[in-house]
């Protein structure tokens, strides 16, 4: 963060100042954490829906913490510790993110970058943070941060030296992204895909759609939009934008341009994924010569995420070498993203259970299929496919399970393990399509999957994990790779 005083947090939150100077000087980070509070920290005592943050507010005070952040004052054996009370502590954060944000564009030269979409969001702002660490100081979010707390607290870590700001957002209702933008106006912002994943929570694709736009309706006067080509529900978000802001198509599916528009395309051609899982393609950015590029990462649906971050350095200023060469070598920096670990036991895991919905299942699997099949240089291998359910889908639910159950079929998957009722679907679709014997078994539970698993898996076998987050299976992934499990 920028150094501010005390008044000047208080000013920006409506809040009042308790025993600390005004003219106090604040300049370390801002944590909703009181685990993670250093020296001269600022803490957030957000109140959760089990935990009130202002009990933790003495524990961060000893580790450090140079000001409380809460609806009310706290206090030690009857001695206030220094605080700044506002009305929600939660929105007091994103009022602080606007404040330095707002400071920072005023005395240096800041960009700020946000990226949304149905999937895709993680791997995208990783990469974005990656090319664009090769032209300034850049600022990312760990994880998944991408809500009304994650994206203030990555707001916060820009201090004056930082050039980029890369913000991920995600919507989980219509307004979101409004609020989320109010904070952190962006400069470029990023749609990525406009998908079912959350047709169950929004109530239809249109509605995603609206919520998804949002984020390009917030840009600044004289901002680009950097849109999917292939998405018709993002090609016409080009329609909702405001004058004065550029759009810099991209595209997985080799268009060259984009009817109606004479924005330019950067663009994907001879797209293949091999037997190392890692696609491999052509890539063509405007100004430029055709390139080969073969990802660090795995899976074919990265070719779009590759694409829309090379759009974004590319109008960055950065040349195309940097990002090829970026393109290359930058493999996945947040984990159960298409993240391969080869076990001790000599089975190799791919653990993709952070996220699923219908166009990242399909990749996963054919991906799976890919490198089961081998080539001159690698060995074939038995191909097993673990899959949970895809969650927030609503009516399209059944459906499309049972299409992932068909898919495993035809592309000869050797074994298909389906956990939980939600994914049931998909087994009963892989019988009718087909499958005989032991191919595709269904199992209530993640334990009784497990005890399969071990009874079953042998060296040499590559075994895929695929759900949604809350499905769980990317903690068995873990297991089964040796990886220590912290759920």
């Amino acid at each position: 963060m920028k150094p501010f005083s005390a008044q000047d947090l208080a000013d920006a939150t409506s809040g009042e100042l308790y025993g600390i100077a005004p003219d106090t000087q604040l300049s370390a980070g801002v944590v909703t954490d009181s685990r993670e509070v250093a020296a001269g920290d600022v803490y957030i005592a957000r109140r959760g829906d089990h935990r009130d943050g202002l009990d933790f507010a003495p524990a961060a005070i000893d580790a450090g913490a140079a000001l409380i952040v809460a609806e009310a004052v706290p206090s030690v054996d009857g001695e206030r510790l220094p605080t700044l009370v506002v009305q929600d502590a939660t929105e007091a954060l994103g009022r602080l993110a606007r404040l330095n944000v707002e400071s920072l564009r005023t005395s240096g030269d800041l960009t700020v970058v946000a990226v949304t979409g149905s999937a895709g969001k993680t791997t995208a702002k990783d990469l974005m943070g990656d090319l664009l660490s090769a032209a300034g100081d850049t600022i990312w979010p760990p994880k998944s941060y991408n809500n009304e707390v994650g994206v203030p607290l990555t707001a916060l870590r820009a201090d004056e030296s930082t050039r980029f700001l890369v913000l991920e957002m995600g919507a989980r209702s219509i307004g979101n992204l409004t609020y989320l933008t109010s904070l952190v106006t962006p400069d470029i912002a990023v749609e990525l895909m406009v998908g079912t994943a959350h047709s169950g929570v929004f109530g239809s694709i249109e509605n995603t759609a609206r919520a998804k736009a949002e984020l390009v309706e917030s840009l600044r006067p004289g901002g680009t939009a950097v849109l999917n080509a292939d998405d018709p529900h993002v090609r016409a978000m080009a329609d909702v934008l405001a004058d004065g802001v550029d759009v810099l198509w991209f595209s997985a599916s080799g268009r060259t341009h984009v009817e109606g528009s004479e924005a330019p395309v950067v663009a994907a051609t001879d797209v293949l994924t091999g037997a190392t899982g890692r696609p491999s393609f052509t890539l063509s950015i405007p100004g430029g010569d055709a390139v080969p590029v073969e990802l660090a990462l795995l899976g074919e649906h990265h070719v779009a995420n590759a694409l829309a971050a090379a759009a974004v350095a590319h109008r960055c200023g950065l040349s195309e070498r940097a990002i090829v060469t970026t393109l290359r070598t930058s493999g996945a920096a947040s984990r159960w993203r298409m993240e391969l670990i080869d076990s001790p036991s000599g089975v190799t895991v791919l653990n993709d259970a952070y996220n699923a919905n219908p166009d990242s299942m399909r990749s996963a699997l054919k991906t799976l299929a890919a490198m089961g099949r081998g080539d001159a240089e690698n060995p074939s291998r038995r191909t097993v496919a673990v899959i949970g359910e895809m969650l927030e889908l609503g009516d399209d639910s059944r459906q499309a399970h049972a299409d992932v159950g068909e898919l495993v079929v035809r592309l000869n998957i050797d074994r298909t393990i389906v956990v939980g009722d939600g994914a049931r679907p998909a087994f009963q679709a892989a019988e009718l399509e087909g499958s005989w014997g032991n191919e595709a078994v269904w199992v209530p539970t993640i334990a009784d999957a497990r005890d399969l698993l071990r009874n079953e898996l042998q060296p040499g076998d590559l075994v895929l994990f695929k759900s949604s987050n809350d499905a769980g299976l990317r903690y068995l992934g873990d297991e089964i790779a040796g990886v220590t499990v912290t759920p």
